[in-house]
C-alpha cells in the first residue's frame, strides 16, 4: 500500500522485491499464488510511484501448462515496469508442501522444459539490456550502481530478522525452527511470539562454520556468481589455491564443460552452462558432515 511504501522509502530503504511470479492468472493459481494480475500491475505502480532506487521483480518458470509463450509474456509484462533487477526461479516442488503432494517421480521432460525456459528467459533478458549476475539474478545494465557497501555474501554477515529468516556470522550459519505442515508452522510461530527477549540472545538451531565450511562456502558463492572467484584472494583468505582444497570436484565441473580455463588460473568461472546447472554444483560442494546432518533431518 502507499502508506507502508512511504514508511518504507522515508527510512532510507534502496530495494524492493516483488515475488510476482507469474503475470498469467492461471500460472499463479498453478503456482499457488492466487493474485490477480490487475493487483500486481497495481502494486508495481505504487512502488514506482514511492521512487525506491531498485525494484526486483521475481518471476518462476517450470508452472504447470507454462509454455514458452506464456513465459515470454510475463518477461515482457516484467521488462515493462524496466526494474532494476529481475530474478528468474525455476520451480522446485518440496516436499510435503500442496504441489509436492500431487507430484509424482521424477521427470525428465519436465528438467528439460526447465532448462529451455531459462536458456529463453536469459537470452531474452540479455537481449533487452540486462546483464547476467547469476543463474537466477539479472540487472540492468544502466541501473544505479552498485556500492562499495553493497551486501557480499561471500564475505559479509547477515542478520534475519523474523521466525522463518536466516542469519549468518563468520562461525555460524542459523535460523528459527522450519517446517511445511500447516499445525507445525503454527506451533513455531506461537512459540515464537511468546518467548522472551532474552531468548533471541542465542541460536537453537543451525551449524558451526568450521575451517573447512568456511572454505567451502566461499568457494561455492563465488562460483555460483558470473564473475566467479578470485583466486589470489581466495589464497589471501585460506592460505592455498582453491585447487588444493577441491581439485575433485573442480575438475568434475571442467570435464563436464560447467568450468572456464583461461590458462592463467586468476579466476575459476562458470561457463553459461555451468550457471545453467548452478543448482547441481552447490549440493556437489556439501560437506560429508553436512550429507549425514541432511539425511538425518526429519521433515515436518
Amino acid at each position: 500500500t502507499a502508506d507502508r511504501l512511504e514508511v518504507l522509502a522515508a527510512r532510507g530503504a534502496t530495494r524492493l522485491s516483488l515475488g510476482v511470479q507469474s503475470f498469467d492468472d492461471t500460472e499463479a493459481r498453478a503456482a499457488v499464488r492466487p493474485q490477480r494480475r490487475a493487483d500486481v500491475e497495481a502494486a508495481l505502480g505504487r512502488v514506482r510511484d514511492a521512487r525506491i532506487p531498485v525494484l526486483n521483480i521475481d518471476l518462476i518458470y517450470g508452472i504447470d501448462g507454462q509454455t514458452e509463450a506464456s513465459w515470454l509474456s510475463s518477461l515482457d509484462a516484467a521488462l515493462a515496469w524496466r526494474p532494476e533487477e529481475l530474478y528468474l526461479y525455476p520451480l522446485y516442488v518440496r516436499p510435503l508442501t500442496g504441489l509436492g503432494r500431487r507430484a509424482g517421480g521424477p521427470d525428465p521432460a519436465w528438467d528439460e522444459q526447465r532448462l529451455r525456459l531459462y536458456r529463453l528467459g536469459r537470452d531474452h533478458l540479455l537481449a533487452h539490456g540486462y546483464a547476467q549476475q547469476s543463474m537466477r539474478m539479472f540487472r540492468r545494465a544502466d541501473a544505479p550502481p552498485q556500492g562499495a557497501d553493497d551486501y557480499a555474501c561471500q564475505t559479509d554477515g547477515m542478520i534475519g530478522l523474523g521466525c522463518g529468516a536466516r542469519s549468518y556470522t563468520a562461525g555460524l550459519h542459523y535460523s528459527f525452527d522450519y517446517a511445511v505442515g500447516m499445525h507445525e508452522i503454527r506451533s513455531i510461530i506461537d512459540d515464537y511470539v511468546a518467548r522472551p527477549a532474552a531468548d533471541f540472545a542465542h541460536a537453537e538451531y543451525g551449524r558451526r562454520i568450521d575451517a573447512d565450511e568456511s572454505r567451502r562456502r566461499h568457494l561455492l558463492q563465488s562460483l555460483l556468481q558470473a564473475d566467479g572467484l578470485d583466486v589470489a584472494d581466495y589464497g589471501a583468505r585460506f592460505g592455498r589455491p582453491p585447487r588444493d582444497d577441491f581439485g575433485a570436484e573442480l575438475g568434475r565441473f571442467a570435464d563436464r564443460g560447467w568450468l572456464t580455463d583461461d590458462g592463467t588460473d586468476t579466476v575459476l568461472r562458470l561457463t553459461p552452462e555451468g550457471l545453467a546447472h548452478s543448482d547441481a554444483v552447490g549440493p556437489e560442494l556439501f560437506s560429508p558432515a553436512v550429507r549425514v546432518a541432511m539425511a538425518a533431518y526429519e521433515r515436518k
